[in-house]
């Protein structure tokens, strides 16, 4: 058999294993396929080859051109993804696994692709939250915007999800306009190579936005600084010996971590067998036990079930257990593979054998069980093993203890209060799910334990077909968790995304600000076009541009049409004696909506033109009402501009109703569409 040499990928070069490198075996047959590892690599020119080469031009890029380019890299990727299917198979995962490492972490890219183009501007500076005013006339204001950091992220991954491990950190920090060395580990790096070949291969990524470490880092994190990130999956001991390091304490280098996870499921007390909530219960925690053979971070280790049902829930998920086909991943009747190494066999039924000093194993037995076409003694398979805690208030082992593999404890609650108590003696986790068709206890759920986990999963009888699973991390929510779990909060949207980036305050006048933002703030200079907004195309649009129309009086007589007209006769509009008694409320009154169709009709421009769709509006406020007699006029004003496509984009403009004595009466958004 040829021995595959895993390269690193360093300052634009391709470099091959070299002193250091370490065999890697086959999870199937344990046999050396390959060999990975070099301790020459200058990794001072990889840092620096990021912050000066890859940085700039990633930051050269917009917004919405980094989310065309991984769209496109997932595009790539998606066509090419069967070689990395062949691949994966020797780090033990089935074809099913497949899907959610490859196709997982595909999907995740194409997310943040079409976020970064839904969410962010197409620009350079993102802005976070609204304009303070803090001046009395509002000619000085504050504001929050977003900037990428110039330095570079280190992203050191696990070794079970080899693709959804490196893209789930990769989408944001590309997005966000920051260069990337990734570090597999070692045992699956074979895969993350020939995924970031396809990547570079593909031409689509600037020269240094990323770079591949096959191996160890060496002294990488001694020579970081304020500007650069570490994004680290793995156990807590090695997260505390590397956000430990005296350059990342100094440095105050932003260390992102997700680690060891005590996850939990509970069975609602209503769930009983029968319904459809134990099924789904008995259906979940086994897919947990035995996807990727349990080697996930979100896996089930503590089963907390109402004390009456543990006879039963045991009884039902050994049953399921039992039918699990356990064999070679490239075999299409295997239902769980291999764990990725002997190695990690070996931690497992080290950590096991912890847990069975306070559980009794009551299902599986790692000595006698079978495996279709691969030998048990050569590869590193394990069988699904249940334990059952009868005391789970005086033990500590099962709530400390994490197999990473097929391993789960069975425990009983005595009520609510004392599920959610066990559920938090994890000190943090990734996830908890509660199976329940009860609102009310989902409630007591995330009161009581949503400090202590990162994501609460709850499903039932009216959700189940369509929901992902207690194990399924989504891009668009936060994939993290507190205390053990590590404190930090990747993927989760855009919310990932400023993981990577600066958060500044700024202040000055409101001129300032919308050349900073690149979006209109009242205040600032407006500007008058040649024509009316309306005849010209998106890209002809100015940021700022302005027009003001002449005044509409409302009469009583255009409030009760729109009354009768609409049916919305509310007595503020109709009834003068009521509307008095209403402390808001002068006397009768112009409906809102009314307000906004004359200002619709005072700015208009009637005839066909670039103008192709009205889709909305946004934060619509009625200040002061306005009574008949009054006339009403309106400011138009360009405020934002973002590209949809090649034929038309998205115009945000301000507009304000004011009234006879320049009182502003209402305030809105509006969304239109735009010819380019």
């Amino acid at each position: 058999m040829t021995i595959r040499q895993i390269h690193s990928f360093a300052a634009g070069e391709w470099v091959a294993p070299g002193k250091g490198a370490r065999p890697i075996a086959s999870a199937i047959t344990g046999e050396i396929i390959a060999e990975a590892g070099n301790d020459a690599l200058d990794v001072q020119a990889m840092l620096e080859h990021a912050r000066n080469t890859g940085g700039p031009a990633l930051r050269a890029m917009s917004f919405h051109d980094r989310a065309r380019m991984l769209k496109a890299l997932a595009l790539h990727l998606s066509e090419h993804k069967q070689a990395l299917y062949d691949i994966s198979f020797d780090t033990g995962a089935t074809q099913a696994d497949h899907l959610i490492d490859i196709d997982g972490g595909i999907g995740t890219m194409f997310v943040f692709a079409s976020k970064g183009r839904r969410e962010m501007p197409d620009g350079h500076v993102y802005l976070d939250g609204e304009v303070e005013q803090l001046s009395r006339e509002g000619s000085f204001l504050g504001r929050h915007v977003c900037t990428p950091l110039h330095g570079v992220a280190v992203h050191i991954n696990a070794f079970n999800f080899p693709v959804w491990g490196m893209l789930e950190k990769l989408a944001p920090t590309l997005l966000a306009g920051v260069p990337a060395i990734v570090k597999p580990a070692t045992a699956s790096c074979y895969v993350t190579e020939a995924a970031v070949r396809l990547m570079l291969e593909s031409g689509i990524l600037p020269e240094g936005a990323l770079q591949l470490v096959s191996g160890g880092l060496g002294d990488m994190l001694e020579r970081l600084g304020c500007q650069d990130v570490v994004s680290f999956t793995g156990s807590a001991a090695t997260a505390l010996k590397l956000r430990s390091a005296p350059r990342i304490l100094e440095n105050s280098v932003r260390f992102i971590a997700e680690q060891d996870s005590l996850n939990a499921s509970i069975l609602g007390p209503d769930a009983v067998p029968g319904t459809p909530e134990f099924d789904l219960f008995v259906k979940e925690v086994c897919r947990e036990m035995t996807v990727k053979a349990g080697q996930k971070c979100t896996a089930i280790r503590r089963i907390i079930a109402p004390q009456a049902q543990v006879p039963a829930l045991i009884e039902a998920l050994s049953a399921r257990l039992g039918r699990t086909a356990i064999g070679d991943p490239r075999l299409e009747g295997t239902r769980m593979g291999a764990l990725v190494s002997a190695e990690q066999k070996r931690d497992v039924l080290e950590k096991a054998a912890i847990i069975g000093q306070e559980a009794e194993r009551v299902f599986g037995d790692p000595e006698d069980f079978t495996v279709q076409g691969a030998d048990p003694a050569r590869g590193a398979f394990l069988p699904p093993m249940l334990f059952h805690c009868p005391d789970p208030d005086n033990a500590a082992r099962v709530h400390d203890t994490e197999a990473f593999g097929p391993v789960s404890t069975v425990m009983g609650y005595r009520d609510p209060d004392h599920a959610i108590e066990l559920a938090n003696r994890g000190q943090g986790s990734l996830v908890a799910s509660v199976i329940t068709h009860d609102p009310q206890l989902a409630r007591q759920m995330v009161l009581g334990a949503g400090a202590f986990h990162g994501r609460l999963y709850f499903n039932d009888r009216d959700s189940m077909k369509e929901s992902t699973g207690h194990g399924s991390p989504l891009p668009h929510m936060v994939h993290g968790g507190p205390g053990r779990a590590g404190g930090g909060e990747e993927m989760g949207g855009i919310r990932g995304v400023m993981h990577y980036m600066q958060r500044t305050a700024v202040q000055g006048s409101p001129e300032m600000l919308s050349a900073i933002g690149e979006s209109w703030v009242p205040g600032a200079r407006e500007i008058e076009g040649p024509t009316h907004p309306f005849t010209r195309r998106f890209d002809e649009l100015r940021i700022g541009e302005t027009i003001h129309t002449a005044p509409r009086t409302v009469t009583l007589e255009d409030i009760e049409h729109f009354a009768e007209f609409t049916g919305d006769t509310f007595y503020a509009h109709m009834d003068e004696d009521a509307a008095k008694r209403n402390p808001f409320f002068p006397g009768r009154v112009a409906h809102g909506y009314l307000l906004l169709s004359f200002a619709a009709g005072l700015f208009v421009e009637p005839a066909e033109g670039p103008v192709l769709a009205n889709t909305g509006l946004d934060k619509l406020r009625f200040m002061k009402p306005v009574e008949p007699g009054d006339a009403i006029r309106v400011r138009l004003t360009v405020k934002q501009k973002t590209p949809r496509n090649e034929e038309y984009g998205e115009v945000r403009w301000h507009v304000t109703l004011t009234n006879q004595e320049g009182e502003i009466v209402a305030e809105y958004e509006l969304l239109t569409m735009n010819a380019r």
